[in-house]
């Protein structure tokens, strides 16, 4: 008896042991539990811990309440402006009514996914390429606002939405490049005008500057020599300013030496003498000009007679003895050295000789 009583406790402690196992489940802190006993909906939903359910009866489903972040598939779509693009984005979502989201739709997720890319070709469709690519904020909130309409049903909402990417074709990319480009070099060359501007206004003031005193100008020029002249790489042209020989000019003028310039000038007060001899005769290198219009060669003294007289010789009247013994011609006969003296008028062909010592007698 005692035997049969000790089987039947066991048996029932197994059966209660089998049942709790069948009954007992765990509910995690970011899961809510729903219950559907017989196929009907129970209107308490599970908190996370340890709960009971009827094995065979009830049919427990947990629901994660975090928050799922999808990606949405690269969508291909044409722009409002006729502009080819292909656009992904990512969704976040989070579940708010776990009834609803295990009764109202199969798979919550699946039908998220599906919304969010119909609602991506919706919206590529209805905005200009410009705003795709700079207005992104705005769509995003439009994007937002066409998935969550429908997920509230759900009990989803739709936490948030962002275009990762948008991807043109090359032809548009390098006609937007080209754009970009033009517009920057339009940029830089109104700067570089308004630079140059500035600059003509500051030259224009240092000129102006500089025209009060010529030695500044000068100043400059060596400047900028002496900047060119710092990589010994090309070849320098220097012009002489005339202002310096101006200066140079009346510093000689001014200068102690003054008499060399006088000596200088002298060859032309001879000539100016010479011409005003005779008319018709010309003078050469500042010699007296014979009285019967013949030249004279070499600085030597013309004779009464108009002939010229050998170099550095004194000439005497015709036929009369030189002061050196020698007796000079007259015109026009051979003398006795074998010297030939011209005629009157005409100039000697000879080359000249060289000077004798004058002495007194």
């Amino acid at each position: 008896m005692v035997q049969d009583l000790l089987i039947a406790v066991v048996a029932a402690a197994a059966v209660g042991a089998l049942y709790l196992a069948a009954a007992a489940r765990v509910v995690r802190q970011y899961e809510r539990g729903v219950v559907l006993r017989l196929g009907r909906l129970r209107d308490e939903v599970r908190p996370p811990g340890f709960t009971m359910v009827l094995p065979g009866v009830d049919r427990l489903r947990k629901v994660n309440m975090q928050i799922v972040t999808m990606p949405v598939p690269a969508q291909d779509g044409i722009t409002r402006d006729n502009v080819t693009v292909r656009v992904d984005a990512v969704i976040y979502f989070k579940v708010v009514d776990p009834a609803s989201a295990v009764v109202e739709v199969e798979d919550y997720r699946f039908a998220v996914s599906q919304m969010a890319q119909t609602s991506l070709r919706s919206i590529i469709g209805k905005s200009d390429l410009d705003d795709l690519l700079s207005n992104r904020e705005k769509l995003n909130q439009g994007l937002e606002l066409m998935i969550d309409s429908p997920a509230v049903g759900w009990g989803v909402q739709i936490d948030r939405v962002e275009i990762k990417d948008v991807s043109l074709p090359e032809t548009m990319k390098r006609s937007m490049a080209r754009q970009a480009e033009a517009d920057r070099e339009r940029r830089a060359r109104v700067i570089n005008a308004d630079a140059e501007l500035q600059a003509s206004k500051k030259l224009a003031e240092a000129a102006s500057e500089m025209s009060t005193q010529p030695a500044a100008l000068q100043l400059r020029l060596l400047q900028t020599v002496v900047a060119v002249a710092a990589e010994k790489n090309s070849t320098l042209v220097l012009p002489f300013p005339v202002e310096l020989l101006r200066f140079l000019e009346r510093a000689q003028q001014g200068a102690p030496g003054a008499p060399a310039a006088e000596v200088a000038q002298a060859p032309d007060a001879g000539a100016q003498v010479g011409a005003a001899g005779n008319p018709g005769t010309s003078a050469q290198d500042g010699a007296r000009t014979p009285d019967s219009g013949t030249s004279a060669q070499d600085g030597a003294r013309p004779t009464d007679s108009g002939t010229s007289a050998p170099d550095g010789a004194r000439p005497t009247g015709s036929g009369t003895p030189a002061p050196d013994g020698a007796r000079t011609p007259d015109p026009g006969t051979p003398a006795p050295d074998g010297e030939w003296t011209p005629d009157p008028g005409t100039p000697d062909p000879r080359p000249a000789a060289a000077p004798k010592p004058y002495a007194h007698h």
